[in-house]
């Protein structure tokens, strides 16, 4: 008897995990999962099956834990063992806009599916799955705000708690969230990263697109590699599960008859971010209007595809891996821009609608439609080779004084080694000054992000205090370094407003008094007098007028402070 019911037991206990249903399939593909009914299903997952593990990965601004999901079909937990044994390494994120939760839903359903072998994970890979990466968005649940969106019949909401756009903060890190992926992302060191989301913009034929890292990115190897070999074998697994996949791109802003470009993520987006580390990045689109059973079921065959491409690729993904890394290494010029090669292009073979105008109902006016009656399929134009633009040679590194310790922070928590100084001391370095810039004169992220920056250099003996810190361009995070610390990138520290202290004059004077001591200067700086006498030849509108000439004489002398538009972090060049 005793023996019985130990059966019944070990029996209710190694139920297949394809008994558990969530709420999409409940639901007949109308409804997605809450925040709680996905961990409260990846805890039971985790109880069934050896090959999931649930953990804890930091906080996020809503207060609960951010969650990573490891699925191992030998059950072992441990990525940097998983690197030492050639494992491919699959990060998968979740609901960073949870407006958009078809990935929530398809990634559900593929972790039990390989718990209970409905899928095959082979040994050479692994998954590391976010269930939910904006939490505070997903609790705030409604039926509204997705305007353009055909289901679920809830949903969550694009800000996070702090009401942020967490793709947008990848680079400033405003959010926990972000810091806390920072953290997970160099924990695991994925090969392959997907990020899921959900399109909106004009109406076509395709269920799902995809972004694809821009190639050139990666370097000659992996980059090519990845356009001539990996990416194909994605659309083809994709096709084979009857899918049109296409390219994104942002239609709203394109005119199909002249062509399309290759979306150009900057470090902002995970998946710009990701490239910075020579991971292979992507993110899923499914098209807003479809319904949402088929952008859930198209997510899942995607996510399906890609363990099914990097199984056979393993060996040659980690590989051409390590060689990207190893080349950061010794790369001495940096793009910190791209632009489409308008003479360098693809044919892709795109499914859409006619467009026709109507009488609009709301306004009276008339109104452009898509004409579902008149479909068409046309080969267009598909730019995707990208030229480098403001090129960056590489220095030997950077000094930045301690008092930035924001930026130092972030530096660190993205795994860059930074040594301190032991004494005060001083050297000669080359210095940026912020000759030119502009910012957003509107609020974008929580910042006056700051664009069009252009600066002048110069050699300058700048003072080192015991404590500021040395970052040599000789680590695996060479890219990320670049990036950050240099003024004129796209999403860089200064671009992000980390600096903006250094834009505003902290000394000045008064008209009466420095008039005299403007004229001592002229007197005793005949350089300097020669130099106002040619200026004010040359702009009589500035000859006539006194604050403009007194300013002048004050920014040229000794006077002026050293800080001012200086930027404080320094290089050291060869």
């Amino acid at each position: 008897m005793k023996y019985f019911y130990l059966l019944i037991i070990a029996s209710c206990f190694s139920c297949p995990t394809n008994a558990q249903q969530s709420s999409f399939e409940k639901s007949d593909g109308q409804k997605t999962a809450t925040y709680f009914e996905a961990i409260s299903w990846y805890k039971e997952l985790d109880t069934r099956s050896p090959k999931i593990l649930l953990k804890k990965m930091g906080n996020t601004d809503a207060g609960y834990p951010l969650h990573l999901i490891m699925v191992s079909a030998d059950g072992k937990f441990d990525p940097p063992k998983w690197h030492k044994q050639r494992k491919v390494v699959i990060l998968i994120n979740n609901g960073i806009h949870p407006g958009e939760p078809d990935g929530i839903d398809a990634s559900m359903m593929l972790v039990r599916d390989i718990g209970n072998g409905k899928v095959h994970l082979r040994p050479n890979v692994v998954l590391a799955v976010i269930p939910v990466y904006n939490i505070g968005g997903c609790l705030n649940r409604n039926a509204h705000t997705r305007v353009n969106q055909n289901g679920p019949e809830e949903y969550g909401f694009r800000g996070n708690s702090q009401n942020l756009d967490l793709n947008r903060d990848f680079t400033k890190c405003d959010s926990r969230e972000a810091r806390s992926f920072a953290q997970l992302f160099h924990y695991l060191d994925p090969d392959i990263f997907i990020d899921n989301h959900v399109s909106d913009g004009a109406d076509y034929q395709h269920t799902i697109t995809l972004i694809t890292t821009q190639y050139n990115k990666l370097g000659p190897i992996l980059g090519k590699w990845l356009k001539e070999s990996f990416e194909p074998g994605i659309y083809k697994g994709m096709s084979v599960k009857k899918w049109d996949l296409v390219p994104y791109v942002d239609f709203e802003s394109t005119d199909l008859s002249k062509g399309m470009n290759m979306f150009n993520e900057t470090p902002r987006y995970s998946s710009g971010y990701a490239a910075l580390f020579n991971t292979l990045a992507f993110i899923t689109e499914t098209h807003m209007l479809k319904p949402y059973d088929r952008r859930v079921r198209s997510t899942y065959d995607m996510l399906k595809t890609f363990i099914e491409q990097a199984a056979p690729n393993s060996e040659t993904l980690i590989s051409f891996r390590t060689i990207a890394k190893q080349s950061s290494l010794i790369q001495r010029e940096f793009p910190l821009s791209w632009s489409p090669d308008t003479t360098r292009f693809s044919e892709i073979s795109f499914k859409g609608y006619e467009t026709d105008s109507v009488k609009s109902e709301a306004t009276g006016l008339r109104k452009m439609f898509y004409d579902h009656s008149k479909p068409y399929t046309r080969k267009i134009k598909f730019f995707d080779v990208f030229n480098p633009d403001n090129v960056i040679k590489k220095p030997v590194g950077y000094i930045i004084p301690q008092g930035w310790y924001a930026v130092i922070d972030l530096l660190k928590l993205n795994g860059v080694v930074l040594k301190q100084f032991a004494h005060d001391s001083s050297m000669l370095l080359d210095v940026y000054h912020i000759a030119e810039y502009k910012s957003y004169t509107r609020p974008y992220e929580k910042h006056h992000k700051n664009y069009g920056v252009k600066t002048s250099s110069s050699k300058q003996l700048i003072s080192i205090l015991k404590g500021d810190f040395l970052i040599e361009l000789n680590q695996p995070a060479n890219r990320y370094i670049i990036e950050m610390l240099e003024p004129t990138g796209d999403d860089s520290f200064f671009a992000w407003n980390f600096f903006d202290a250094i834009l505003q004059q902290k000394e000045g004077y008064s008209d009466y008094r420095w008039e005299d001591l403007a004229a001592e200067v002229l007197k005793n700086d005949p350089v300097l007098n020669e130099k106002l006498e040619i200026k004010k030849t040359a702009d009589p509108a500035f000859a006539a007028n006194a604050s403009a000439l007194l300013d002048y004489i004050y920014k040229n002398s000794i006077y002026y402070e050293a800080a001012h538009l200086r930027y404080p972090v320094y290089r050291i060049n060869n």
